[in-house]
Protein backbone atom coordinates (compact mmCIF):
# COMPACT_ATOMS: atom_id res chain seq x y z
CA UNK A 1 0.00 0.00 0.00
CA UNK A 2 3.03 2.77 0.41
CA UNK A 3 4.33 1.87 -2.40
CA UNK A 4 1.47 1.99 -4.36
CA UNK A 5 0.53 5.52 -2.54
CA UNK A 6 4.53 6.65 -3.55
CA UNK A 7 3.63 5.87 -7.06
CA UNK A 8 0.46 7.36 -6.79
CA UNK A 9 1.60 10.46 -5.18
CA UNK A 10 3.94 10.70 -8.48
CA UNK A 11 1.34 10.24 -10.88
CA UNK A 12 -0.74 13.16 -9.21
CA UNK A 13 1.91 15.27 -9.20
CA UNK A 14 2.66 15.02 -12.89
CA UNK A 15 -1.13 14.87 -13.92
CA UNK A 16 -1.01 12.10 -15.44
CA UNK A 17 -4.73 11.46 -15.11
CA UNK A 18 -5.29 14.56 -16.99
CA UNK A 19 -3.48 12.65 -20.33
CA UNK A 20 -6.16 9.76 -20.03
CA UNK A 21 -9.44 12.58 -19.81
CA UNK A 22 -10.47 12.11 -16.17
CA UNK A 23 -10.99 15.95 -14.40
CA UNK A 24 -9.15 14.70 -10.81
CA UNK A 25 -7.28 11.77 -9.34
CA UNK A 26 -10.23 11.04 -7.39
CA UNK A 27 -12.28 10.42 -10.90
CA UNK A 28 -9.30 8.54 -12.01
CA UNK A 29 -9.35 6.22 -9.49
CA UNK A 30 -13.06 6.08 -9.04
CA UNK A 31 -14.02 5.36 -12.54
CA UNK A 32 -10.28 4.18 -14.16
CA UNK A 33 -9.41 1.47 -11.11
CA UNK A 34 -12.81 0.76 -10.53
CA UNK A 35 -12.32 1.23 -6.71
CA UNK A 36 -15.27 2.87 -4.41
CA UNK A 37 -15.69 6.30 -3.84
CA UNK A 38 -14.84 5.99 0.17
CA UNK A 39 -11.40 3.93 -1.01
CA UNK A 40 -10.56 6.84 -4.05
CA UNK A 41 -11.23 9.17 -1.52
CA UNK A 42 -8.44 7.77 1.07
CA UNK A 43 -6.14 7.25 -1.38
CA UNK A 44 -6.30 10.44 -2.91
CA UNK A 45 -5.98 12.32 0.46
CA UNK A 46 -2.81 9.92 1.59
CA UNK A 47 -1.59 10.91 -1.92
CA UNK A 48 -1.71 14.57 -1.61
CA UNK A 49 -0.54 14.21 2.11
CA UNK A 50 2.80 12.02 0.78
CA UNK A 51 3.16 14.88 -1.61
CA UNK A 52 3.24 17.42 0.85
CA UNK A 53 4.55 15.34 4.09
CA UNK A 54 7.34 12.65 2.90
CA UNK A 55 7.90 11.63 6.31
CA UNK A 56 4.12 10.03 6.17
CA UNK A 57 5.67 7.10 3.93
CA UNK A 58 7.31 5.07 6.24
CA UNK A 59 4.48 4.86 8.92
CA UNK A 60 2.54 4.03 6.29
CA UNK A 61 5.10 0.90 5.08
CA UNK A 62 5.70 -0.18 8.66
CA UNK A 63 2.05 -0.50 9.83
CA UNK A 64 2.39 2.41 12.34
CA UNK A 65 0.00 4.54 10.55
CA UNK A 66 -3.84 3.24 9.00
CA UNK A 67 -4.92 5.06 5.80
CA UNK A 68 -8.04 5.14 7.71
CA UNK A 69 -6.93 7.99 9.96
CA UNK A 70 -4.47 9.14 7.33
CA UNK A 71 -7.68 11.54 6.26
CA UNK A 72 -7.96 13.12 9.93
CA UNK A 73 -4.40 13.60 9.86
CA UNK A 74 -4.49 15.72 6.63
CA UNK A 75 -7.30 17.85 8.47
CA UNK A 76 -4.86 19.33 11.31
CA UNK A 77 -0.90 18.77 10.21
CA UNK A 78 0.98 21.82 9.09
CA UNK A 79 4.64 22.16 7.97
CA UNK A 80 4.98 24.49 11.38
CA UNK A 81 3.25 21.31 13.74
CA UNK A 82 3.72 17.62 12.20
CA UNK A 83 6.91 16.59 14.34
CA UNK A 84 4.32 16.91 17.21
CA UNK A 85 1.06 15.91 15.70
CA UNK A 86 1.94 12.58 13.41
CA UNK A 87 3.29 10.18 16.06
CA UNK A 88 -0.08 11.08 17.65
CA UNK A 89 -2.03 9.16 15.37
CA UNK A 90 0.15 6.58 15.52
CA UNK A 91 -1.60 3.19 16.02
CA UNK A 92 -4.91 4.45 16.28
CA UNK A 93 -8.19 3.25 15.00
CA UNK A 94 -10.55 5.19 13.20
CA UNK A 95 -12.40 6.85 16.48
CA UNK A 96 -9.44 7.40 17.88
CA UNK A 97 -7.97 9.96 15.24
CA UNK A 98 -11.70 11.19 15.05
CA UNK A 99 -10.80 12.61 18.49
CA UNK A 100 -7.38 13.22 18.08
CA UNK A 101 -8.34 15.71 15.25
CA UNK A 102 -11.04 17.01 17.18
CA UNK A 103 -9.11 17.77 19.83
CA UNK A 104 -6.13 20.27 17.56
CA UNK A 105 -8.89 21.47 16.23
CA UNK A 106 -12.48 21.76 17.95
CA UNK A 107 -15.29 22.76 16.13
CA UNK A 108 -16.32 26.38 17.49
CA UNK A 109 -19.98 25.72 16.05
CA UNK A 110 -22.52 22.83 15.42
CA UNK A 111 -21.73 21.69 12.12
CA UNK A 112 -24.00 21.51 9.33
CA UNK A 113 -24.74 18.01 7.56
CA UNK A 114 -26.95 15.83 5.32
CA UNK A 115 -27.22 12.53 6.81
CA UNK A 116 -29.32 9.85 4.53
CA UNK A 117 -30.21 6.46 5.85
CA UNK A 118 -32.73 4.09 5.01
CA UNK A 119 -35.92 3.37 6.33
CA UNK A 120 -37.25 -0.03 6.50
CA UNK A 121 -41.21 0.11 4.87
CA UNK A 122 -44.42 -0.83 6.87
CA UNK A 123 -45.49 -4.16 6.77
CA UNK A 124 -48.14 -4.37 4.01
CA UNK A 125 -51.43 -4.24 5.83
CA UNK A 126 -53.57 -7.33 6.39
CA UNK A 127 -56.21 -8.37 4.06
CA UNK A 128 -59.41 -7.38 4.91
CA UNK A 129 -61.84 -10.30 4.62
CA UNK A 130 -63.69 -12.82 6.92
CA UNK A 131 -61.47 -15.05 8.25
CA UNK A 132 -62.91 -18.66 9.69
CA UNK A 133 -61.78 -19.98 12.31
CA UNK A 134 -63.26 -24.12 12.68
CA UNK A 135 -62.84 -25.71 16.02
CA UNK A 136 -64.22 -29.15 16.09
CA UNK A 137 -66.38 -29.77 18.86
CA UNK A 138 -66.70 -33.22 20.79
CA UNK A 139 -69.50 -35.80 20.66
CA UNK A 140 -71.52 -36.12 17.01
CA UNK A 141 -72.69 -32.81 16.63
CA UNK A 142 -70.86 -31.69 13.20
CA UNK A 143 -68.18 -28.95 13.43
CA UNK A 144 -69.37 -25.48 13.04
CA UNK A 145 -67.68 -22.81 11.69
CA UNK A 146 -66.75 -19.94 13.59
CA UNK A 147 -66.59 -16.44 12.12
CA UNK A 148 -64.37 -13.83 13.20
CA UNK A 149 -65.85 -10.18 12.09
CA UNK A 150 -65.10 -8.64 9.59
CA UNK A 151 -62.03 -6.05 10.14
CA UNK A 152 -62.45 -2.65 8.42
CA UNK A 153 -59.98 -2.10 5.48
CA UNK A 154 -57.28 0.54 6.27
CA UNK A 155 -57.61 2.40 3.67
CA UNK A 156 -61.32 3.39 4.66
CA UNK A 157 -59.76 4.46 8.41
CA UNK A 158 -58.90 7.60 8.47
CA UNK A 159 -55.12 8.42 8.49
CA UNK A 160 -53.29 10.19 10.89
CA UNK A 161 -51.34 13.21 10.34
CA UNK A 162 -47.43 12.59 9.51
CA UNK A 163 -45.22 13.16 12.52
CA UNK A 164 -44.13 16.78 12.59
CA UNK A 165 -40.52 17.39 11.69
CA UNK A 166 -38.13 17.43 14.23
CA UNK A 167 -36.13 20.60 15.13
CA UNK A 168 -33.67 20.39 17.26
CA UNK A 169 -32.32 23.74 18.51
CA UNK A 170 -28.61 24.26 18.12
CA UNK A 171 -27.05 27.88 18.83
CA UNK A 172 -29.11 31.08 18.80
CA UNK A 173 -28.74 30.73 14.68
CA UNK A 174 -29.06 27.00 14.09
CA UNK A 175 -31.55 24.40 13.83
CA UNK A 176 -30.99 20.54 13.03
CA UNK A 177 -33.84 19.89 10.86
CA UNK A 178 -34.63 15.71 11.32
CA UNK A 179 -36.88 14.95 8.27
CA UNK A 180 -37.40 11.67 6.50
CA UNK A 181 -38.19 12.04 2.23
CA UNK A 182 -38.57 9.63 -0.02
CA UNK A 183 -36.22 7.98 -2.59
CA UNK A 184 -37.77 10.67 -5.23
CA UNK A 185 -37.25 13.65 -3.29
CA UNK A 186 -33.89 12.94 -3.26
CA UNK A 187 -33.41 12.04 -6.82
CA UNK A 188 -34.83 15.90 -7.19
CA UNK A 189 -32.82 17.26 -4.61
CA UNK A 190 -29.40 16.28 -6.91
CA UNK A 191 -31.13 17.10 -9.69
CA UNK A 192 -31.58 20.40 -8.32
CA UNK A 193 -27.90 20.79 -7.49
CA UNK A 194 -27.07 20.13 -11.01
CA UNK A 195 -29.13 22.95 -12.68
CA UNK A 196 -27.74 25.37 -10.12
CA UNK A 197 -24.27 24.06 -9.92
CA UNK A 198 -23.45 27.42 -12.08
CA UNK A 199 -24.94 29.95 -9.77
CA UNK A 200 -24.30 28.07 -6.63
CA UNK A 201 -21.15 26.30 -6.80
CA UNK A 202 -20.77 23.40 -4.15
CA UNK A 203 -24.20 24.78 -2.36
CA UNK A 204 -25.09 21.82 0.34
CA UNK A 205 -28.53 20.63 0.74
CA UNK A 206 -29.67 23.87 2.91
CA UNK A 207 -28.52 25.83 0.09
CA UNK A 208 -30.59 24.33 -2.69
CA UNK A 209 -33.68 23.88 -0.60
CA UNK A 210 -33.15 27.46 0.57
CA UNK A 211 -32.92 28.82 -2.78
CA UNK A 212 -36.19 26.43 -4.02
CA UNK A 213 -38.24 28.22 -0.98
CA UNK A 214 -37.69 31.75 -2.33
CA UNK A 215 -38.86 30.77 -5.43
CA UNK A 216 -42.15 29.22 -3.74
CA UNK A 217 -42.29 32.31 -1.44
CA UNK A 218 -41.97 34.57 -4.36
CA UNK A 219 -44.67 32.70 -6.50
CA UNK A 220 -46.97 32.58 -3.90
CA UNK A 221 -46.98 36.31 -3.17
CA UNK A 222 -47.50 37.26 -7.11
CA UNK A 223 -50.91 35.01 -7.21
CA UNK A 224 -52.12 36.07 -3.73
CA UNK A 225 -50.74 39.39 -2.83
CA UNK A 226 -53.92 41.90 -4.15
CA UNK A 227 -53.56 44.62 -2.15
CA UNK A 228 -49.80 45.93 -1.76
CA UNK A 229 -50.78 48.15 1.25
CA UNK A 230 -51.71 44.93 3.28
CA UNK A 231 -49.15 42.53 2.10
CA UNK A 232 -47.38 40.68 5.11
CA UNK A 233 -44.21 39.69 3.19
CA UNK A 234 -43.40 43.10 1.82
CA UNK A 235 -39.72 41.83 0.56
CA UNK A 236 -40.89 38.78 -1.35
CA UNK A 237 -44.00 40.36 -3.24
CA UNK A 238 -42.38 41.85 -6.84
CA UNK A 239 -45.89 42.89 -7.42
CA UNK A 240 -45.52 45.49 -9.86
CA UNK A 241 -47.22 48.94 -8.80
CA UNK A 242 -49.81 50.49 -10.78
CA UNK A 243 -48.72 52.95 -13.07
CA UNK A 244 -50.54 56.55 -14.27
CA UNK A 245 -52.16 56.14 -17.22
CA UNK A 246 -50.31 57.80 -20.42
CA UNK A 247 -52.00 58.20 -23.96
CA UNK A 248 -51.18 56.06 -26.12
CA UNK A 249 -48.02 56.65 -28.43
CA UNK A 250 -47.23 54.11 -31.45
CA UNK A 251 -44.16 53.69 -32.03
CA UNK A 252 -42.82 51.79 -34.89
CA UNK A 253 -39.76 49.77 -34.31
CA UNK A 254 -37.91 46.92 -36.04
CA UNK A 255 -38.54 43.42 -34.13
CA UNK A 256 -35.64 41.01 -33.81
CA UNK A 257 -36.03 37.57 -35.38
CA UNK A 258 -37.20 34.85 -32.77
CA UNK A 259 -33.98 33.49 -31.39
CA UNK A 260 -31.93 36.34 -31.96
CA UNK A 261 -31.05 39.29 -29.83
CA UNK A 262 -29.81 42.85 -31.39
CA UNK A 263 -26.08 42.18 -32.33
CA UNK A 264 -26.20 38.34 -32.37
CA UNK A 265 -25.27 38.83 -35.77
CA UNK A 266 -21.67 40.66 -34.89
CA UNK A 267 -21.10 37.78 -32.18
CA UNK A 268 -19.68 34.11 -33.64
CA UNK A 269 -20.58 32.99 -30.13
CA UNK A 270 -23.35 34.06 -29.45
CA UNK A 271 -25.97 30.32 -30.06
CA UNK A 272 -29.66 30.72 -30.56
CA UNK A 273 -31.86 29.38 -28.33
CA UNK A 274 -33.06 26.83 -30.73
CA UNK A 275 -30.17 25.40 -31.23
CA UNK A 276 -29.11 25.37 -27.57
CA UNK A 277 -32.55 23.12 -27.29
CA UNK A 278 -31.68 21.06 -29.76
CA UNK A 279 -28.37 20.24 -29.23
CA UNK A 280 -29.84 19.82 -25.07
CA UNK A 281 -31.89 17.18 -25.99
CA UNK A 282 -29.56 15.43 -28.27
CA UNK A 283 -27.05 15.00 -25.57
CA UNK A 284 -29.05 14.28 -22.84
CA UNK A 285 -27.61 17.31 -20.67
CA UNK A 286 -24.65 15.17 -20.15
CA UNK A 287 -20.93 15.63 -20.64
CA UNK A 288 -20.32 14.43 -23.89
CA UNK A 289 -16.40 14.45 -23.72
CA UNK A 290 -15.41 10.48 -24.21
CA UNK A 291 -12.41 9.36 -21.99
CA UNK A 292 -9.36 7.44 -23.25
CA UNK A 293 -11.02 4.33 -22.32
CA UNK A 294 -13.78 4.87 -25.21
CA UNK A 295 -16.44 6.23 -22.19
CA UNK A 296 -18.61 9.17 -22.32
CA UNK A 297 -17.55 11.43 -18.85
CA UNK A 298 -21.58 11.55 -18.00
CA UNK A 299 -21.44 14.19 -15.73
CA UNK A 300 -24.27 16.75 -15.25
CA UNK A 301 -22.40 19.30 -13.11
CA UNK A 302 -21.93 22.48 -14.40
CA UNK A 303 -22.31 21.81 -18.10
CA UNK A 304 -20.86 24.09 -20.73
CA UNK A 305 -21.92 24.14 -24.44
CA UNK A 306 -18.64 23.85 -26.05
CA UNK A 307 -17.49 24.31 -29.94
CA UNK A 308 -15.81 21.27 -30.84
CA UNK A 309 -14.44 23.39 -33.81
CA UNK A 310 -13.66 26.46 -31.31
CA UNK A 311 -14.91 29.67 -32.78
CA UNK A 312 -11.07 31.10 -32.94
CA UNK A 313 -10.49 28.38 -35.98
CA UNK A 314 -13.68 29.44 -38.23
CA UNK A 315 -16.14 27.13 -35.49
CA UNK A 316 -19.43 28.43 -36.07
CA UNK A 317 -22.82 28.16 -33.20
CA UNK A 318 -24.66 25.07 -35.26
CA UNK A 319 -25.55 22.19 -33.44
CA UNK A 320 -23.59 19.74 -35.00
CA UNK A 321 -20.05 21.79 -33.95
CA UNK A 322 -21.66 21.86 -30.63
CA UNK A 323 -21.51 19.73 -27.54
CA UNK A 324 -22.20 19.52 -24.03
CA UNK A 325 -19.38 19.51 -22.02
CA UNK A 326 -18.62 19.57 -17.85
CA UNK A 327 -16.65 23.10 -17.45
CA UNK A 328 -13.19 20.77 -16.83
CA UNK A 329 -13.79 18.97 -20.23
CA UNK A 330 -14.18 22.27 -21.48
CA UNK A 331 -11.36 23.44 -20.33
CA UNK A 332 -9.19 20.21 -20.83
CA UNK A 333 -10.04 20.61 -24.31
CA UNK A 334 -8.91 24.12 -25.11
CA UNK A 335 -5.75 22.98 -23.00
CA UNK A 336 -5.19 20.73 -25.72
CA UNK A 337 -6.05 22.70 -28.67
CA UNK A 338 -4.02 25.86 -27.90
CA UNK A 339 -1.88 24.56 -25.21
CA UNK A 340 -1.13 25.03 -21.68
CA UNK A 341 0.84 28.01 -21.57
CA UNK A 342 -1.73 30.53 -22.96
CA UNK A 343 -5.07 28.52 -21.23
CA UNK A 344 -3.09 29.50 -17.88
CA UNK A 345 -3.61 33.21 -18.61
CA UNK A 346 -7.33 32.54 -18.26
CA UNK A 347 -7.66 29.70 -16.11
CA UNK A 348 -4.60 28.73 -14.43
CA UNK A 349 -4.11 24.66 -13.25
CA UNK A 350 -4.14 23.69 -10.11
CA UNK A 351 -0.93 23.61 -8.05
CA UNK A 352 1.25 20.64 -7.18
CA UNK A 353 0.07 19.27 -4.28
CA UNK A 354 -3.12 21.22 -3.52
CA UNK A 355 -6.24 19.21 -2.48
CA UNK A 356 -8.12 17.78 -5.85
CA UNK A 357 -12.00 18.00 -6.34
CA UNK A 358 -14.13 15.65 -5.27
CA UNK A 359 -17.59 14.80 -7.19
Amino acid sequence: MADFLVALADFDRRRLWQELGHTSLFIFLHRELGLSKGASHFRKVAAELVQRYPEVVEPLRDGRLCITSVVELAKVITPENRAEVLPRFFHTSKKEAKEVSAELRPREAAPHRLVVTAVRPAPAPRAATAQAEVEPEEGPVAAVPRVRPEEPHRAQLPMSPPPPAKVEPLTAALRRLHLTVSKRFMQKLEAARDALSHSHPGADAEAILEAGLVLLIERAAKRHCTSPKACTSPKACTRPKAEKATPAVRVEKKEPCVGERPGAARNPRFIPAAVKREVWVRDGGRCQFRLENGELCGSTHRLQFDHVRPVALGGESTADNLRLACSAHNLLAARRIFGDALMDRYAPARPSGAPGEMR
